[in-house]
């Protein structure tokens, strides 16, 4: 298929949608169907919220009733929580669209470059001061909602570490980086489009793929510390394992690091980055039972604990052994390496890299669809644009509004491919000998993040970019077997 016939067949659909109102209330009808879409699975997955009370018999060796219960009202709480946010955002930006918020906020960004004696031939300072009216207007609607969520629902449930003071300084903080990064990036990317010519599609997205290979290679040396503390793993066992590990298999690791995400959250999480010979390993203090300061004070004591039998009667199980007072949060050292043995089964079995490949590939076909559908005047019409057609606005009109339907059916065919990914790296971790370890590991992390085992098989297809961890532990139960 040639360039000249897609451009034939863009502009057939476009000239279908003859005008300006039908494709104005395309986009919204769209929309909203989206949003019901995503309500009613959010609806199915609170049911089961709701209807669960009692631990699945298959999992009464796994989880004690207190942990599910505690899930349980988690989950239930940000599904809440989620619809009534979701509910929001999805009439804010309706009547933002209905109401010509896109075009006013063009208007005042227009007025206040006029202010410095610029005119509407200096389209990019326009484009630029714009984006700053839009983000700063999305960080302070988004404001409440974030509060609620972190000192609320994540306070409710244990979770949160920051105190108001912090929260506000590092929202502030994240905002100033992202204006540092959004704003020069933004206005390079336009440049390129106005002096690219009929090719400047290929351009664009070279420096787009540029940009977003040198952030990943600098975001944690030099962006991430600006938020949290990254300090040298310890000499030890542990480091020595890693090292080890890594050699087993040929991965080119230079450091290994501990955050200090402690101090935000109690949720664990491990990473790696970095290109060629030049990987570093991240490892949240929170994921480590022996580092991590969640874990200070704790003192053993003999508890009872009670577990409902799994067959759902009323019958249960006492029975008293040494725990300590406050659970002690993490994995042990052996966890850990499984659960790095994973995720270096991604890079191993280069998921990494076939990731980047879907992401240029698509980013390059947005692109492409970008400059055969730029020139159509009815779409800025149709957002409220009848005398300009700025090109920032026909990015947001064409990749945020006009490919809402590829970029549903593109996330969820990237969903169904993680869960894959997935089980890969599960089952390189076994190959391992890491079976055991990961098995524990992955039960651990569940309830230290208070993840609920139990899904609505829709809700779980469309949403769940990691496999359940019922079924994630069958798989690794069947290779133990093995």
């Amino acid at each position: 298929m040639t360039v000249g016939s897609v451009r034939g067949i863009m502009i057939q659909f476009i000239a279908e949608l003859s005008t300006e109102n039908q494709i104005f209330y395309s986009v919204l009808l769209f929309s909203w169907t989206v949003y019901l879409w995503e309500a009613y699975l959010a609806q199915r997955q609170r049911k089961t919220y709701r209807d669960t009370t009692l631990v699945p018999e298959e999992l009464g060796k796994i989880m004690d009733s207190e942990t599910f219960e505690k899930s349980r009202l988690y989950q239930l709480d940000k599904s809440t929580f989620g619809f009534w946010s979701g509910l929001y955002s999805e009439t804010e930006g309706t009547l933002i669209l209905l109401l010509g918020g896109i075009p006013f906020l063009w208007s005042v960004s227009g007025h206040i470059i006029g202010r410095f004696g610029l005119g509407p031939e200096y389209e990019i300072t326009q484009s630029l001061a714009f984006l700053l009216l839009a983000t700063l207007f999305s960080a302070v609607t988004g404001l409440p909602w974030s509060i609620y969520n972190t000192f609320i629902i994540e306070e409710k449930h244990g979770f949160n570490q920051q105190t108001l003071g912090f929260f506000f300084k590092d929202a502030l903080k994240k905002f100033a980086v992202t204006q540092c990064i959004l704003l020069p990036v933004t206005s390079l990317l336009l440049y390129i489009i106005k002096i690219g010519g009929d090719y400047f599609f290929i351009f664009a997205w070279l420096f787009t793929l540029i940009v977003s290979l040198v952030l990943v290679t600098i975001y944690a040396d030099y962006i991430a510390p600006l938020f949290d503390k990254f300090t040298p793993l310890p000499d030890g066992e542990l480091r020595e394992n890693i090292e080890e590990m890594a050699k087993s298999i040929s991965f080119p690791l230079t450091k290994v690091y501990v955050v200090e995400g402690s101090k935000r959250s109690s949720h664990s999480n491990a990473y790696f980055y970095g290109f060629f010979k030049n990987k570093r390993i991240v490892l949240f203090d929170t994921l480590l039972e022996n580092h991590s300061p969640l874990n200070k004070g704790t003192a053993d004591e003999n508890v009872e604990i009670q577990t409902a039998a799994g067959d759902g009667s009323e019958t249960e199980i006492t029975e008293t052994k040494l725990r300590p007072k406050n659970k002690k949060q993490g994995c042990s050292n052996q966890e850990v390496l499984a659960v790095l043995g994973h995720e270096l089964g991604h890079w191993k079995l280069g998921h990494t890299v076939k990731n980047i490949i879907i992401s240029q590939v698509n980013s390059f076909f947005c692109f492409f669809l970008f400059a055969v559908l730029m020139d159509r005047k009815e779409l800025f019409s149709a957002f409220g644009f009848y005398d300009t057609q700025p090109t920032l606005i026909g990015l947001m009109i064409i990749f945020q509004f006009i490919f809402s339907p590829y970029n549903e059916v593109l996330s969820f065919s990237l969903t169904v491919l993680s869960r894959r990914f997935e089980f890969q790296a599960d089952a390189f971790a076994k190959d391992l000998g890491k079976a055991t370890d990961l098995y524990s590991a992955l039960i651990k992390l569940n309830k230290d993040n208070l993840g609920f085992p139990v899904a609505d098989w829709l809700y779980s297809m469309w949403h769940y970019s990691h496999p359940p961890l019922l079924e994630r532990l069958r798989a690794l139960k069947d290779k133990k077997e093995d």
